[in-house]
């Protein structure tokens, strides 16, 4: 092995070692499994198989176990009794629940943003958009998806407080098993950017008001999009049957 192959070597290992003083090994494993739902490797009503989860990680059994029951309790995944472990399937109903939640989320986050938002973090918010831009044009969602939730999670993050932030990021956690179903309906990746630019307009502006208006007003448009995309599905599931 070379000195440079050595040097990288001995610096991932104590990347690894930081990481594992930080989180647990179920932790990790949760965060992996998170990882693999936003990137659309596991879909919902999908089975989680202990064996290849472990093989797959390098890992026991047991730590994969102890984080099923983590994300059960964090609502990503349901325990089913003789049948095992499965990501979560969400209703119509409970969707409309959950985008009503975060649209009061988000209408007081933009409510506390406006008026102490500072220059720089409108800028990273621009530039945040230029590249949700980019990726629009190129129709590239498994680009565009996770830098859509990093936008939003830094809006309430800005905000300062840390209450309304853990909340929002436990109700998003369930979210995600929505809401790269709907994002390419109704306009897609485009008008779902061109609501960006609009909140950071608005806060921008300092305009307190308007930024809460339309912060709700795209998660309600967000809501829209999904129901529809789910109405067609349904569609497309009763013509095949018949």
């Amino acid at each position: 092995m070379s000195a440079r192959a050595s040097a990288a070597a001995a610096i991932d290992a104590t990347a690894a070692i930081e990481l594992l003083r930080s989180k647990s090994l179920p932790m990790l494993v949760q965060d992996e499994i998170l990882r693999l739902i936003l990137a659309g490797e596991l879909a919902a009503g999908q089975k989680l198989n202990e064996m290849d989860l472990a093989a797959r990680l390098g890992i026991s059994r047991g730590p994969i176990r102890e984080a099923f029951r983590g994300l059960e309790e964090a609502g990503l995944v349901k325990a089913e009794r003789n049948r095992g472990v499965f990501v979560r399937r969400i209703s119509p109903g409970e969707a409309i629940e959950l985008y009503d939640v975060r649209a009061g989320l988000d209408d007081l986050a933009g409510r506390l943003l406006a008026p102490a938002i500072t220059d720089a973090q409108i800028a990273e918010l621009r530039a945040m958009i230029d590249q949700l831009d980019t990726y629009s044009e190129a129709q590239d969602i498994a680009s565009y998806f996770p830098l859509n939730i990093r936008f939003h999670d830094r809006l309430v993050e800005m905000t300062g407080n840390g209450k309304l932030l853990a909340i929002y990021r436990r109700l998003i956690n369930e979210m995600h098993l929505l809401r790269r179903h709907g994002m390419l309906h109704g306009g897609g990746l485009f008008v779902s950017n061109g609501e960006h630019r609009a909140i950071v307009d608005a806060l921008a502006r300092r305009d307190a008001e308007g930024a809460a208006r339309v912060m709700r007003g795209h998660v309600t448009a967000g809501r829209d999009r999904l129901l529809a995309a789910m109405r067609d599905d349904l569609s497309a599931a009763s013509a095949f049957s018949r």
